[in-house]
């Protein structure tokens, strides 16, 4: 990822520093003031003959100044030449030279620009024209040299000006190859250090390129022949009549010799600001090489550069430092010469101090100064309006010193403009400064309310650009402060630009620009913005991707909000192609369906007003490999060949491997097989045959997009027949029957036969018994039939390839058995050994192996058991079997039933199937703990006594010898108290246990035992209390290791809530009585809770049969209340609602009531008032008098004392909590009669005959004189006639107190 941010702010604070510090003075025009040159033309002016002659000369002042020009030192009358005019209101001139020639108006210029305040003069304009001179005609003769020599095609071109630009080409205008052999020096020269054959030619030609006239001029070609030294020896033997005049033909090998600067040493002088150029030309054999070093330092770094084969030392823009002693190197194998050039610098003068203006205020004082530096020192010379300062008038007020003109006291009137000249041999300086005496009150010129805006952590430049006479203070102020910014972080320049070094968004606000002198005060407000700087959040990131697939590029980008932002996207650093597959969205670029293409870098600009950010991430296009090609066999040999190949396009993803497949069209034609793979670095493989193969090959490339296309076949390859090399796989034996052997194998494919006619021999014998081999020749089989065997004999079989060229290699011998058959003896010797109540070991002894008749598998146990030994349990058959695998002679019979009778047997089995069993064996199991209880119910409860029933166990499993009870309080706390223990006998089923606390919580553990000990327990609890009795369903105490499990049936009677026992678990629901009423804020939820945990919740959700319960339950926060109104409920819906109690953490649901289904009326359109139909009265008055009716009927029917059916109204109504409870004192209102306090027909009271007041909430079973009883559910069955010492009678009031319950349930 290559990433680059760029800020303005470096860039905006650069150009307003140098616009506000180093600008001169400016002076409002509309204020008087002497002439300023505004332009002029430069002091060295080459014009084009071609065209017009403009010659620049601009200038301001008040009042606007007039111009006038000298030429040559003298005064230039424009208006004595009609090709010379000035235009309007400006000093330019413009000279029409069209019928002139123009070295009529060479010369020097100078424009002098004058108002009644002074007069300011421009430099030296030296006019000359631009000339571009034909070459000379001249007749070049061919030059001849020896091979091997060194040479010098001259050009010297014309002298123009400015000088041409010389280059070599041939004649079809293509520039001449030039190395560090052949070279075209400074002055246009081309140098051959040697001369080879190939460098003769005839079209050696210079060209002149003039640059300000654009033409370019050629000269002659130049003829070039090399002469090697055959040649000559020729030539002189055909003059001379002489042979070998030279030895051999070779160039004699030289040193190097320097040509240009020629000899070891030379000088070059620069002028400071200006490129130098040293040259070191050499000739030699071979051709040297060149070198360069500075005696007296180091180059100087990113000036210096070294160019034309190391030819030219160039150095840019030169300084005094680059003066010293310059080493130019040549060497090649024979020598090494050195060349060293001294260089010194010299300099037309450049500024120091320039002068500026001055405005002064009367009897001001000030200065102008005017340093200079060059080499030589320059000289200094001061004019006032453009007249020698010595020739000027006195003034007592100046004093000239050297290079500064002081100025005491200065007198209105005297305003004038100062001209400095520094020169010296190699040039000159002049500048014009004036001196402006005014009176004038301070002025701020920068635009009022201007709004500046600056990137956090940047520079703030706030400009208060200001003008007046004497020149005014600025001071700064923040907002309505009225402390002066001084100090970090404000830094106040000299012109009052007023700078913060490192913004920050507390520097937001206005700013008070104040401009102060002796005359008077001016102020401007400017605003500062610093905005946030635009940052890249989520860059772009590299991707790879597949051709045809989507690519997506995100770019998220956090900006200033009120800086308006453009996202631009890139390609390569150009714009994205113009294709719809480019989508551009405000955070992200997708490329769809890429192609090759469009890999490369994506970047990824936002740009706003004041900076930007950028992001780069490259995109790499990657495909699967395109096929290889040119496959092609090499190094043929019968059983090898050599395949090569030319890998195709890699598409950016590198090749893993070359996968080589063949098909043989001999054997199995167009099917193509794997038969090795290489890996991607190679292209080259060695590959293994088969004999008697029609082999054709092709290559598929991998990499990690994926295989190539496989590439185009190879040329089929043929292998010959051979014996086989290998036998038949996978061969065993076995019989199928008793009295066979089934010999197997994997048939072999053609290209393992090696050739045709492969047929099999199959061999086999008995074991250590038979020494030679049965065998049998088949053909197109894997499998062979041998019968008659004897039962389950081993046998040695092997298979062996054979085809027209031969039989294979030695087959493996394998070892098999014919058939099986069943075991024929049953184990002897059987015993049993009984461990304890539910586990025996059985053993016996193994058959002899022979009587197995086959592999011998295991041995298998039959039980059951035949009955209990309690003489009244039935008799019960269930056989169970145990498998013991292997040659076992014990095991074991787990999970027994205690004090039982089982029977079992033996048997041996094999792979045919099992063998006869043993005789039945029989075994008793001992006595083991019993069951738990099939019930325990609480079946009466008083203020202080509990009655108990149980049931024994189901599972005695032995002599029952008692019962153990235990119980314990549970106090409020949910803390047990002490544990109280009695041991019961096994006959009894009941238990009333006296002198319990009142209202008291009790716990129950109740178990039974033998003579082996204690079964499982089960639990109960009840309460004493006449208010309430809870029943509850049995469980299994978690301690006896059954699974405890309490089922809670409904209470008895009402009672007020209270909280539960949670140190043991609350045996009764937490949540009761959950109903709800529509009432006039909302839906009214109403409930009882007996939990002590504080975090109480009413949840609710929508009901909708379509869901998966995936929506989330709304919870309302309502602890410590017994009623919640839910509120916002949409009308006409229905809504499931629980309550919910949570632990501490607020996560875990320890209690959670049944789901109350309530649904919110929806309101009607139009309300109806239904007291006023019609229809609604008649109803109500019948209803009234059907009521009337009934009330009569009751009341004749008691006074006649006839009984309520109550046990068809207990039946009716199984849950007392849903019995009709009147009002006002909260008894049943079927049973009760409040008026007269008597006790209905039929009831019955206690055996004491008294039923206490206060008692109001007593148990069903104290009415039913005993009799009744509860079935395991908890619902009541008993009959309520039971027995009692009250006579009933059908008149007359009970003998009962009369302030005894009138109710009961």
């Amino acid at each position: 990822m290559e990433r680059t941010r760029t800020r303005l702010g470096a860039a905006v604070f650069l150009m307003l520093i140098l616009g506000h510090l180093g600008n001169a003075l400016e002076v409002p025009l509309d204020l008087a003031q002497p002439p300023t040159i505004t332009q002029q033309s430069p002091k060295d002016y080459i014009i084009d003959p071609r065209e017009s002659i403009v010659i620049h000369c601009e200038a301001k002042g008040k009042p606007h100044p007039s111009f006038s020009w000298t030429r040559n030192g003298t005064h230039f009358d424009i208006d004595q030449d009609p090709k010379v005019t000035m235009r309007p209101r400006s000093g330019t001139l413009v000279v029409d030279i069209s019928g002139e020639k123009a070295e009529t108006y060479e010369g020097i210029y100078q424009c002098t620009a004058r108002n009644k305040h002074g007069a300011a003069v421009s430099n030296n304009i030296v006019i000359r024209q631009s000339r571009s001179p034909l070459w000379s005609k001249e007749r070049n003769e061919p030059i001849r040299v020896q091979e091997g020599e060194a040479l010098v095609l001259h050009c010297r071109p014309p002298a123009g000006l400015p000088p041409p630009i010389i280059f070599w080409m041939d004649v079809n205008f293509q520039r001449l190859p030039q190395s560090s052999r052949v070279f075209q020096a400074l002055n246009g020269d081309l140098y051959f250090s040697n001369v080879l054959k190939e460098d003769s030619r005839n079209d050696y030609i210079c060209y002149a390129r003039f640059p300000h006239t654009q033409t370019i001029q050629q000269k002659q070609p130049i003829t070039l022949l090399v002469l090697n030294l055959d040649a000559v020896n020729e030539t002189v033997a055909a003059l001379f009549n002489e042979t070998d005049l030279f030895s051999d033909g070779l160039a004699e090998e030289r040193k190097p010799t320097f040509l240009i600067p020629s000899g070891s040493s030379s000088s070059k002088m620069v002028l400071r600001g200006q490129v130098l150029e040293l040259e070191c030309i050499t000739e030699g054999l071979p051709t040297p090489e060149v070198s360069w070093s500075k005696l007296s330092g180091e180059f100087p770094d990113k000036r210096t550069s070294i160019v034309t084969f190391q030819k030219i030392l160039r150095i840019v823009n030169v300084s005094d430092a680059d003066a010293g002693e310059y080493r130019c190197t040549a060497h090649n194998r024979l020598a090494s010469v050195h060349h060293t050039i001294r260089v010194t610098v010299k300099a037309a003068p450049y500024w120091l101090t320039t002068p500026r203006n001055l405005v002064l205020a009367p009897k001001e004082k000030g200065q102008l100064i005017c340093r200079a530096s060059g080499t030589p020192k320059p000289t200094i010379n001061w004019a006032m309006n453009g007249i020698p300062i010595e020739n000027s008038p006195e003034d007592p007020n100046r004093k000239v010193e050297g290079d500064t003109i002081i100025f005491e006291e200065v007198q209105t009137g005297s305003s004038a403009v100062y001209q400095c000249n520094a020169s010296n041999e190699y040039g000159y300086l002049l500048s014009n400064a004036f001196v402006n005496v005014l009176s004038e009150t301070p002025r701020v010129l920068t635009p009022a309310n201007q709004v500046y805006q600056v990137i956090r952590n940047n520079h703030a430049l706030l400009d208060c650009s200001s003008f007046g006479s004497p020149i005014p203070k600025i001071t700064w102020f923040k907002d309505s402060q009225s402390s002066t910014l001084e100090g970090d972080p404000y830094l106040l320049h000299e012109n009052g630009t007023l700078e913060i070094y490192v913004a920050q968004a507390l520097n937001s606000g206005k700013y008070i620009c104040v401009a102060r002198n002796t005359l008077g005060i001016a102020e401007n407000h400017v605003y500062l913005e610093v905005k946030e700087p635009t940052r890249i959040l989520k860059q772009p990131k590299y991707k790879v991707a597949q051709r045809n697939r989507n690519v997506v590029f995100e770019c998220k980008v956090k900006h200033d909000p009120t800086l308006i932002p453009i996202m631009i996207w890139l390609k390569d650093n150009g714009e994205l192609p113009d294709d719809e597959r480019f989508l551009v969205d405000s955070d992200s670029l997708t490329i769809t369906d890429v192609t090759e293409n469009d890999a490369g870098t994506y970047t990824c600009i936002m740009n706003t007003t004041l900076d930007h950010d950028s992001a780069s991430a490259e995109l790499t296009v990657v495909e699967q490999p395109d096929p290889p090609t040119d496959l092609e066999l090499t190094d043929m040999k019968p059983r090898s060949v050599q395949l090569t190949w030319i890998p195709g396009d890699e598409h950016n993803s590198p090749i893993h491997k070359f996968v080589i497949q063949y098909t043989d069209s001999l054997h199995d034609h167009g099917h193509w097989h794997n038969l090795t793979h290489v890996p991607g670095s190679k292209t080259t493989a060695h590959l293994e045959l088969s004999p008697y193969v029609h082999y054709s090959f092709r290559v598929l490339a991998l990499n990690a997009v994926g295989l190539s296309d496989p590439s185009n076949p190879s040329h089929m390859y043929k292998t010959n027949p051979a014996a086989p090399d290998e036998n038949p796989s996978g061969v065993k034996g076995f019989g199928t029957e008793h009295d066979n052997l089934m010999i197997l194998w994997k048939p072999m494919s053609g290209l393992q036969a090696n050739g045709p006619g492969l047929q099999y021999k199959v061999m086999w014998r008995k074991k250590d018994v038979d020494k030679n081999w049965t065998s049998v020749t088949v053909a197109n089989v894997s499998k062979f039939m041998v019968s008659g065997t004897p039962t389950f004999t081993p046998y040695e079989v092997k298979v062996q390839a054979i085809n027209n060229n031969g039989i294979g290699p030695d087959p493996v011998v394998v070892t098999g058995h014919s058939g099986e058959d069943l075991p024929v003896q049953a184990p002897d010797n059987v015993q049993v050994l009984v461990l304890n109540s539910t586990l025996a070991e059985v053993h016996w002894e193994p058959v002899p192996p022979k009587t197995v008749r086959g592999h011998l598998k295991g041995y298998k146990v039959y039980y059951w058991r035949e009955r209990s030994l309690h003489k009244h349990n039935p008799h019960r058959v269930e056989k169970q079997l145990l498998t013991f695998s292997g040659n076992k002679s014990h095991g074991m019979l787990p999970g027994l039933q205690p004090y039982s009778l089982y029977l079992f047997n033996v048997m041996v089995y094999n792979g045919k199937g099992e063998g006869p069993a043993s005789s039945n064996l029989q075994f008793e199991t001992p006595e083991g703990v019993p069951g738990r209880p099939s019930f325990l119910r609480i079946t009466n409860s008083n203020l202080n006594n509990l009655t108990l029933e149980w049931g024994p166990p189901n599972d005695l499993n032995g002599h029952l010898t008692g019962y153990i009870l235990k119980y314990q309080q549970v106090n409020n706390s949910n803390e047990l108290g002490p544990m109280e223990e009695l041991a019961l006998p096994a006959n009894k089923t009941s238990i009333t246990l006296p002198n319990l606390k009142y209202s008291t919580r009790y716990k129950f553990y109740f178990n039974a035992k033998t003579g082996q000990g204690a079964g499982p327990v089960i639990t109960e609890e009840a309460v004493t209390i006449m208010d309430e009795v809870l029943m509850y369903q049995p469980s299994v105490d978690e301690a006896g290791g059954g699974n405890t499990r309490t089922q809670t049936s409904p209470p008895i009677a009402g009672s007020p809530p209270r909280h539960p026992f949670h140190k043991v678990h609350p045996a009764a629901p937490a949540f009761r009585n959950v109903s709800s009423s529509v009432g006039e804020n909302g839906m009214l939820i109403n409930w009882e809770y007996w939990g002590a945990e504080k975090h109480v919740y009413v949840e609710y959700i929508v009901k909708n049969d379509n869901t998966l319960g995936e929506e989330e339950w709304q919870k309302e926060y309502v602890n410590g209340s017994q009623a919640y109104v839910l509120k916002g409920l949409k009308e006409g819906l229905s809504y499931r609602v629980r309550m919910v109690a949570k632990g501490h953490d607020d996560q875990a649901v320890l209690h959670q009531s049944e789901e109350l289904l309530v649904t919110v009326p929806a309101m009607p359109s139009r309300q109806v008032d239904i007291a006023t139909q019609g229809w609604f009265i008649g109803l109500m008055c019948a209803i009234a008098l059907l009521i009337l009716v009934l009330l009569i009927i009751c009341f004749i029917k008691r006074n006649k004392g006839g009984k309520y059916p109550v046990k068809e109204k207990e039946d009716a109504h199984t849950d007392p909590e849903f019995q009709p409870m009147k009002e006002d004192d909260c008894t049943f209102g079927e049973y009760s009669d409040t008026e007269d306090h008597k006790p209905l027909k039929g009831s019955r009271t206690p055996s004491n005959g008294t039923v206490h007041r206060d008692s109001s909430d007593d148990s069903l079973v104290d009415y039913g004189g005993g009799d009744g009883q509860f079935n395991e559910d908890g619902s009541f069955i008993g009959q309520y006639s039971g027995k009692s010492s009250i006579r009933e009678t059908a008149e007359g009031p009970s003998p009962v107190n009369t302030t005894a319950m009138n109710s009961f349930v």
